[in-house]
């Protein structure tokens, strides 16, 4: 819907206890816990170190063993050639004997027919030749025998040298493996060592989340929370500069997410069609209703989902790995805590979309606006947090607000008046919940992560809504205003991320307090954009029903930033 950024956070629990015994309490609770944490943190540091030294050694152990392994396979290979060069050698001395005796027995029976000679004579070497061949065979004879000896035995030993030779190197290569996979699980442990070392190093990533689908939510526990890297920001501890460079883009969000909210009024019928800038008509494109509420949300989703993976890399480079611990972590409260905040959101959007067509945009904000009054008293009820004098009056500013903004019910008003009052009602008392279980969620997860998380379960719930949404409550659709609907639906989705990107860097540069602050003009901006743009015009019972809503929120954050500098200067002090 876009309607809930920048908002001002609901208090956390325990500010107003002001006895001193409760506080010193709670401080040394906290510092005892901080003590823990670091001796623990300490001990597994050093665990990993000792890791570490004990890897190392082993690597060069396996080094070693790798060397001498070589050394032996070497002097193994050197006394094997030796072995198998004597091998050899009778090898050659036998094929050489019987291959000269082959021959010689050939000379034999061809002498035998021509001559009478006695045919065998003994060598001096003790070999039986015949007297005639002594004279016949020739040097040039024995030369092409040996030669043909040396060539098949010459073969054969290249064959098994090949076959030595391959063996040897599927042993280097499995050595060489082995290496590799050590020195891997080597660079694993230091990279997990080096991580553990800097997440010490700095402080805890903002605890609750913020942006186009979050307001920001101080947590119940009174703990740190700042933004990651980065302590949190207030007046005091930054510059003139950065602080007004952060109220500058807060009010950049609260004019993109105004800007979303009227083009989604133009994307609307109306009873009649709508001036744009009194220069043009726009009888709107799609009707008021439950089913095309979803249609719009899901397209709006779409474009989020496709964007939004690239947004939070950006914004938080460790959002993949927080989620995969997330989701490998099989905390079920956590899960369906975060799950059930992203179905509070969705149901406020849903219906804050059927207010905005049927009633004026800015009363519509304006009525959503009492969301802090359900979670101040919720959180009462829930956590024991008893809202101090300035809230109540604050709450009262903003139900006698909210009164004064209602349009008439029988009639003076555009659209069906009562379904969007209701369902501007409606979805301030789903935001409120939806608040109500960040604050329980915050300090698990990033704000990064967990607003994917909120955006994908939404994705989730449009599409299921859709198809198990009876047939009298579905989509109402033309085939001919397709394309313009998707077309306001990449324009509602660019606009949901550019007032996400710009509401994070405020809190990153003035604070979050400060940046809830700008975010309570969201309605007064509504108003005035619809006012110009399609020339949606207020009462002035309304406008001062609004600027009541708009001080008694505003009052709120701003005990809220008090309340959060006092605390930081008592723990400095």
């Amino acid at each position: 819907m876009g309607i809930q950024d920048n908002q001002p956070p609901p208090s956390r629990s325990g500010e107003t206890r002001s006895s001193e015994a409760i506080l010193s309490s709670l401080i040394e609770q906290v510092e005892s816990f901080h003590q823990r944490f670091r001796q623990e943190l300490s001990g597994d540091i050093e665990r990993l170190q000792k890791d570490k030294n004990r890897l190392i050694e082993n690597i060069e152990q396996l080094q070693n063993q790798y060397e001498n392994l070589q050394n032996q396979h070497q002097q193994a290979v050197s006394e094997r050639q030796f072995a198998q060069q004597q091998v050899w050698l009778k090898q050659l001395a036998q094929v050489l004997a019987s291959n000269l005796q082959r021959e010689l027995v050939a000379r034999i029976n061809r002498l035998r027919s021509s001559s009478e000679e006695p045919l065998l004579t003994t060598d001096p070497s003790g070999l039986q030749l015949p007297s005639s061949l002594q004279s016949d065979l020739s040097a040039t004879e024995l030369e092409a025998v040996l030669d043909t000896s040396l060539n098949d035995t010459f073969r054969e030993l290249q064959q098994e040298l090949s076959s030595y030779q391959s063996d040897l190197s599927q042993r280097l290569s499995h050595m060489q493996s082995l290496e590799q996979q050590v020195e891997m699980l080597l660079e694993t442990v230091v990279s997990r060592l080096k991580d553990q070392i800097d997440r010490t190093a700095i402080p805890n990533g903002e605890n609750t989340p913020s942006g186009t689908s979050q307001p920001v939510v101080e947590p119940v526990r009174p703990q740190p929370t700042a933004m990651e890297g980065s302590k949190k920001p207030t007046p005091s501890s930054r510059g003139g500069s950065p602080v007004q460079l952060g109220l500058f883009l807060a009010l950049m969000s609260a004019v993109a997410l105004s800007l979303f909210n009227v083009c989604l009024k133009i994307l609307l019928q109306g009873p009649q069609p709508r001036q744009v800038f009194g220069l043009f008509e726009i009888e709107g494109i799609i009707s008021p209703g439950i089913g095309n509420s979803l249609l719009i949300l899901l397209l709006r989703m779409i474009v989020v989902m496709a964007l939004m993976p690239v947004v939070a890399t950006f914004l938080y480079p460790a959002v993949w790995s927080d989620m995969k611990r997330f989701i490998q972590s099989r905390d079920t409260p956590l899960i369906l805590t975060v799950i059930g905040s992203g179905f509070f959101l969705f149901l406020s959007q849903v219906c804050i979309y059927i207010a905005i067509g049927e009633i004026p945009t800015g009363i519509a904000i304006t009525i959503f606006f009492i969301y802090p009054i359900v979670t101040v008293l919720a959180s009462w009820g829930l956590f024991g947090d008893r809202p101090t004098l300035i809230r109540v009056i604050a709450m009262v500013v903003i139900l006698g607000g909210g009164i004064l903004c209602l349009p008439n019910f029988f009639g003076g008003a555009a659209g069906n008046t009562q379904v969007g009052i209701i369902a501007a009602i409606s979805a301030g008392v789903a935001f409120a919940g939806y608040v109500l279980l960040t604050q329980i969620a915050a300090g698990k997860l990033h704000p990064i992560p967990f607003s994917l998380v909120n955006f994908a379960s939404i994705f989730v719930f449009c599409c299921v809504s859709l198809m198990i949404l009876p047939d009298n409550l579905g989509m109402d659709v033309d085939l001919g205003v397709w394309q313009g609907l998707i077309i306001g639906g990449v324009v509602l989705g660019v606009l949901t991320l550019c007032s996400y990107l710009l509401n994070n860097f405020a809190i990153r540069s003035a604070g979050a307090a400060l940046a809830s602050i700008i975010g309570t003009s969201g309605p007064a901006l509504t108003a005035l954009f619809a006012f110009f743009i399609i020339g949606e015009a207020l009462t002035l019972k309304q406008i001062g029903g609004m600027a009541l809503v708009i001080l008694g929120v505003g009052a709120m954050s701003v005990e809220r930033l008090m309340a959060s500098n006092k605390k930081a200067d008592s723990s400095k002090k």
